[in-house]
């Protein structure tokens, strides 16, 4: 899903000057000062832009032992007026969980840290990841008002997110759902590499690590979209997720695409853009007035 062009016509709002021009990047960008190599990301900006861009924030997928922030995804928003920024995470061989998402967290209170560096306006940031990607920014989403995961530096910053994109991510290990080829109770699988061992005998991680567990009514707006055929994260995720959503009152959207697998063309079509672009703009914050 990462080599996916996306072309969401966003609103910018906010933004000095949108220019058609390439972005201006920077490559990898350490957001953790003499980190872990992992510990990068990519930054797209509009050129000579002059005031304050939203943010969405890629997060790639992989199963948390692959993939990377290169061939992000995104990078057509910046013509639109965003800024962009596609970042790595440690993987599990680097780090058990809560690594993945402490490095996501540390990324988000780096930008803000530097939003006036990079006319970022830290009031509008949205997330979006596919698979392992989608785990973590449904973490993200859920888990804005606290700071069990905020370590390191800019802890004066906060890693809360205005909107959240999920595709098909995981969302509870403790009840993994029939039909998928993924077993976290063995030892090899990648859930259970993930926190170090078969979920059954890492309850209560894997309980920290499910975005279920989290949700609350100041959890963040959330578009889930997932195939009925997905053969690695079962449907059931994201459904029992979504109910709980709403049980909580969080504005949330779960699109089901039938014949589907773990991606597909239905997550990139016309209908499917038009259903990001409106549930971002519903959801995402106007400008603050300066």
């Amino acid at each position: 899903m990462q080599g996916l062009v996306l072309a969401l016509l966003l609103a910018a709002g906010g933004v000095g000057t949108q220019a058609a021009a390439a972005p201006a990047i920077i490559k990898n960008l350490a957001y953790v000062p003499h980190g872990h190599e992992r510990q990068k990301l990519d930054l797209f900006s509009p050129p000579n832009v002059t005031g304050e861009a939203p943010l969405l924030v890629w997060i790639h997928g992989g199963a948390w032992t692959e993939g990377s922030k290169e061939n992000c995804p995104a990078v057509g928003l910046v013509e639109k007026g965003w800024v962009v920024a596609s970042l790595n995470y440690r993987f599990s061989q680097h780090a058990v969980f809560p690594a993945q998402l402490e490095d996501c967290k540390a990324a988000l209170r780096f930008l803000r840290a530097h939003a006036a560096d990079y006319h970022i306006d830290k009031t509008r940031v949205v997330v979006w990841g596919a698979s392992a990607g989608g785990h973590l920014v449904a973490l993200l989403g859920v888990t804005g008002k606290t700071r069990d995961f905020d370590v390191g530096e800019n802890l004066e910053q906060s890693s809360a997110v205005s909107c959240v994109i999920d595709w098909f991510g995981p969302t509870d290990f403790l009840h993994w759902g029939a039909g998928s080829v993924i077993k976290p109770q063995n030892k090899d699988d990648v859930v259970a590499r993930l926190f170090g061992g078969p979920v059954a005998d890492h309850l209560e991680l894997a309980k920290k690590g499910s975005p279920i567990t989290w949700v609350s009514k100041d959890s963040a707006p959330i578009l889930i979209m997932h195939g009925d055929k997905d053969p690695l994260v079962p449907l059931q995720q994201s459904q029992t997720f979504a109910a709980a959503l709403g049980k909580a009152g969080v504005p949330c959207t779960l699109q089901v695409y039938p014949g589907q697998g773990h991606g597909g063309p239905s997550f990139n079509d016309d209908a499917a853009r038009k259903l990001m672009t409106e549930f971002v703009e519903k959801n995402l914050p106007p400008p603050v007035a300066k």
